[in-house]
C-alpha cells in the first residue's frame, strides 16, 4: 500500500500483493508484492522460472525454506538453460554475502548504504535475568518514566512470554504519571494476524508504542519511530528430528547477524538505545555468525514431495545453500513412499501430483482425499483448515467461566472432533470476536481459517474431487472421519501401556503424555484414557506432548495402514498386538470367502 501511495498508482492495479487466502493482482500488475511460500508454488508448478522479468528476493538472511528453495530451484533452472529469460536479484544482509557468492556463481554485487543515522552503543547486562519477562517490563517502564522519546521494541524468545509481557505492561504503565496518554502496548508475532497492522498505525497521535515481538522483526520489520530495543538474545525454534518424527522447542542464543540487525532497529539522529538483557561475552563465545537455515531444521516431506513435482528426480541433485542432512531426506522419501505418493520408481505417482496441488502437509494432504471415498469431505475441509490455522486452545483458561464455556465446545469423540465443533460455533456466531475472545479462542486464527476452507473447497473443485454433504455428529461419519484421518496420520499413533496415559508411539520408543489442552484431559470425572489415539503432533518437550488427539480402533488401523508399515514398526507389544489383529482379520476374511463359495455352490445344486 505504501509504495503504491508513493508512486500515486492504484493497488490491485499496476501494484498488487498476494498472500496466503488473499490475492490483490490484476492483469495489468506491473509490481507484485509475493509472500515466498506462494512464489515457491508457482515456481514448482512451471517448468521455467516463472511469468515476470525481474525477481526480487529480500531479506535472504533469514533463512527460511521458502526462501532457501526458491534460490536452489533458479539456480538449477538456470543451469538448465529452460525457457525464460529472468533476472535474479537477492538482497541480503554483508555477512550473507561470501556464501551467496559461491552458490550463484560470482554474480555482480551492487552495496546499498544503509540509512544516514548513528547507530547507539548497546549496554550490556552482567548476568543473565532469571527472569527475563520482568527484566523487559522494568526496562520499559524506566523508558517511560524518564520519558525518552519514541517508540519501544522488546525482544522475547516465545509467544507465550510476548503475551506475558503485554498483559503485565498493560497493569503496570496504566498507573504511571506521565505527561502524555498511556503507551499502547502491541503484540507482534504470527498469530496476531491482521491484528499486526495496529503497530504502523497512528491512533493516538503522542502515544508512545511499545511493540513485544521475537525473530519476526529481526529482519523484515520496519517502523521508523522505534527509538529503543530491548533484547533478551534468545530465540525460540522448533527444530524436527526425523529419527524419531517430532519436534523439539529449542532455547538458544540469537545470532550475531539478528543481534546486529535488532541493534540498527534504534538507529537515527540522535541514536536511541538499545538494552542487552546478556553479558556481551554470550554474543561473543555462543552466538554463531548467522541464522540456522530452516531447511536443516524441519520436516522434509512437503520439500521433498514439491522437488518431485519440479521432475527432480533424486532431492540430493537440487542445489541447496545449506544441505540437509541425508537421513532427513530419506526419512521424507519412506513417508512419502508411505502415503502412496511415489511409485515404484521413486516418481510422484497419480496419488502424489495431486497431493502436491494442496498447500497442506502430504499427511493432511491425504487425509482429505481420503475423505472423498469415506463420503466425509465437508468436515474434514473444515479439520484441514482448522489444523492448519487454528489449532484450538493454546493459553489456559483465564476464569471458571471461561472453562465452561470451552467445555461446551468438547467433543466426546475427541480433539479432531473439537475442533470441527468450534468452527461451526463460530462460523453460527457470525464470525464474532466476542465469542472468541470470552472462549480463549484466536479469532484471527479462525477468521484465517475460514478462508482457507474456503480455498481448498475452491481447490477440490477445480480438481473436480468428489464432495459430500455434511453429516457431522451422525454415526457413520464419526467412523468414516476416523477412517479419512488414519489414511493419512496412520503415521502418528499411540498406544496407552500402563492404562495411565503413558502414551508409547508406534513409530519409536518414546512415551509421551497428553497435551494439557487435549479435551481427555479437561473432563471433569476420572476416566480412563483412551487406549490407542491417533495425534497431530508430538513435542519434545519438558513434558512430552500429544496434541490433538482422538481416539482410534486399532482393527481400523490395520485395515488402513499399508501392510509394509507394520511390518517395519520397530520390536514392541504394540506391534505384536497388531500383527495379531491382522493374522486375526486375514484368517476371517479366509473364512468369509470359503463361506460363501459354499453358499453359492448349495445354491446351484437346488437349482
Amino acid at each position: 500500500m505504501r509504495v503504491a501511495d508513493e508512486m500515486d498508482l492504484t493497488l490491485g492495479h499496476e501494484v498488487g500483493y498476494s498472500i496466503p487466502q488473499e490475492d490483490c493482482t490484476g492483469p495489468d500488475t506491473l509490481l507484485r508484492f509475493c509472500w515466498d511460500g506462494l512464489l515457491l508454488q508457482e515456481v514448482a508448478s512451471t517448468r521455467g522460472t516463472g511469468a515476470w522479468g525481474v525477481l526480487v528476493l529480500d531479506e535472504a538472511q533469514e533463512r527460511s525454506v521458502a526462501s532457501d528453495l526458491l534460490q536452489g530451484l533458479l539456480r538449477n533452472a538456470r543451469l538448465g538453460n529452460l525457457p525464460g529469460d529472468s533476472r535474479v536479484v537477492v538482497v541480503t544482509d554483508p555477512a550473507l554475502e561470501p556464501k551467496l557468492q559461491a552458490f550463484w556463481g560470482n554474480p555482480p554485487t551492487v552495496h546499498v548504504p544503509r540509512r544516514p543515522g548513528t547507530c547507539p552503543t548497546p549496554i550490556y547486562r552482567d548476568t543473565v535475568p532469571t527472569d527475563r519477562v520482568e527484566a523487559a517490563c522494568q526496562a520499559v517502564i524506566e523508558l517511560c518514566t524518564k520519558e525518552a522519546p519514541g517508540d519501544v521494541l522488546v525482544y522475547l524468545p516465545s509467544e507465550e512470554e510476548i503475551l506475558l509481557c503485554c498483559e503485565s505492561l498493560s497493569r503496570e504503565v496504566g498507573p504511571l504519571a506521565l505527561r502524555g496518554p498511556p503507551p499502547r502496548v502491541l503484540p507482534l508475532h504470527p498469530g496476531c494476524g491482521p491484528a499486526i497492522q495496529a503497530a504502523y498505525e497512528d491512533t493516538d497521535l503522542g502515544a508512545r508504542k511499545v511493540v513485544v515481538t521475537h525473530w519476526l522483526a529481526d529482519f523484515s520489520f520496519s517502523l521508523p519511530s522505534i527509538r529503543h530495543v530491548i533484547d533478551s538474545g534468545l530465540e525460540l525454534r522448533s527444530v524436527y528430528n526425523p529419527q524419531i518424527r517430532a519436534e523439539s522447542q529449542v532455547l538458544r542464543p540469537i545470532s550475531k547477524c539478528q543481534a546486529e540487525a535488532r541493534r540498527l532497529r534504534a538507529r537515527g539522529f540522535p541514536p536511541g538505545s538499545c538494552l542487552c538483557l546478556y553479558p556481551k561475552s554470550l554474543l561473543e563465545l555462543e552466538a554463531p555468525l548467522l541464522p540456522t537455515a530452516r531447511i536443516c531444521e524441519v520436516n522434509l516431506s512437503p520439500v521433498v514431495l514439491l522437488l518431485k513435482r519440479r521432475q527432480i528426480a533424486e532431492p540430493g541433485e537440487c542445489h541447496f545453500l545449506d544441505r540437509p542432512a541425508p537421513e532427513a531426506l530419506m526419512q521424507a522419501l519412506e513417508d512419502l513412499d508411505y502415503l502412496a505418493a511415489l511409485d515404484d520408481d521413486g516418481n510422484l505417482s497419480d496419488l502424489g501430483v495431486i497431493l502436491s496441488e494442496f498447500p497442506l502437509p502430504p499427511e493432511l494432504a491425504k487425509a482429505l482425499l481420503a475423505s472423498c471415498e469415506f463420503n466425509c469431505v465437508d468436515e474434514m475441509l473444515t479439520l484441514a483448515a482448522m489444523l492448519t490455522a487454528a489449532p484450538g486452545f493454546t493459553h489456559p483458561p483465564l476464569s471458571a467461566e471461561e472453562a465452561a464455556l470451552r467445555r461446551a465446545l468438547e467433543h466426546t469423540d475427541g480433539d479432531h472432533s473439537s475442533l470441527i465443533q468450534v468452527y461451526e460455533a463460530f462460523i453460527q456466531s457470525g464470525a464474532d470476536k466476542a465469542w472468541c475472545q470470552a472462549r480463549g479462542l484466536n479469532w484471527a486464527a479462525l477468521c484465517q481459517a475460514q478462508k482457507l476452507r474456503g480455498d481448498l473447497l475452491e481447490l477440490m473443485q477445480q480438481i473436480e474431487l468428489p464432495l459430500s454433504q455434511p453429516a457431522f455428529g451422525s454415526e457413520q461419519n464419526r467412523t468414516d472421519l476416523q477412517k479419512a484421518l488414519l489414511s493419512g496420520y496412520f503415521l502418528k499413533v499411540a498406544r496407552d501401556t500402563d492404562g495411565t496415559g503413558n502414551y508409547l508411539l508406534l513409530t519409536h520408543k518414546h512415551v509421551a503424555q497428553l497435551s494439557p489442552y487435549c479435551c481427555y484431559r479437561s473432563r471433569r470425572s476420572p476416566t480412563r484414557p483412551p487406549p490407542w489415539v491417533l495425534y497431530h503432533t508430538f513435542s519434545i518437550s519438558k513434558d512430552n506432548c500429544l496434541s490433538i488427539v482422538s481416539e482410534i480402533q486399532p482393527q481400523m488401523l490395520v485395515e488402513l495402514a499399508p501392510p509394509y508399515f507394520l511390518s517395519n514398526l520397530p520390536p514392541s507389544e504394540s506391534r505384536d498386538l497388531l500383527n495379531q489383529l491382522r493374522e486375526g482379520m486375514a484368517d476371517s476374511s479366509v473364512e468369509s470367502e470359503s463361506s460363501s463359495t459354499q453358499e453359492f455352490g448349495d445354491a446351484c445344486v437346488l437349482q
